[in-house]
């Protein structure tokens, strides 16, 4: 499976910006990571195709969503509210959750796309 994200930008703070990732392959959950300048990467958001659920980071919550098709492989996250402290590079990732109840987020996700630069100006 592979995977390629797009939609990073410049926007300012309290703007908006959009994220897609689309799947080469079969995904049964896809998600979204960043890596901040000097930081280790971090869970931001997951969606399963396995009922739809979805997973925030406490720091995320309410100012992102994530959405996608689970039959076209495609995740989307839309991002509002934006803070300078957003400012990272996004990673996009599959195949980590597989419908588990019991699941949290980590970083054991199959398949890791290439990263696209969001930046967030003061």
């Amino acid at each position: 499976v592979q995977l390629q994200a797009s939609g990073g930008g410049l926007v300012q703070t309290g703007g908006s910006l959009g994220l897609s990732c689309a799947a080469s392959g079969r995904t049964y959950d896809m998600g979204w990571f960043r890596q901040a300048p000097g930081k280790e990467r971090e869970f931001v958001a997951a969606i399963s195709w396995s009922g739809g659920s979805t997973y925030y980071a406490d720091a995320v919550k309410g100012r992102f969503t994530i959405s996608g098709d689970g039959a076209k492989n495609t995740m989307y996250l839309q991002m509002n509210s934006l803070k300078p402290e957003d400012t990272a590079v996004y990673y996009c990732a599959a195949n980590g959750w597989y419908g588990s109840s019991s699941w949290v987020p980590s970083m054991t996700f199959d398949y890791w796309g290439q990263g696209t630069l969001v930046t967030v100006s003061s």
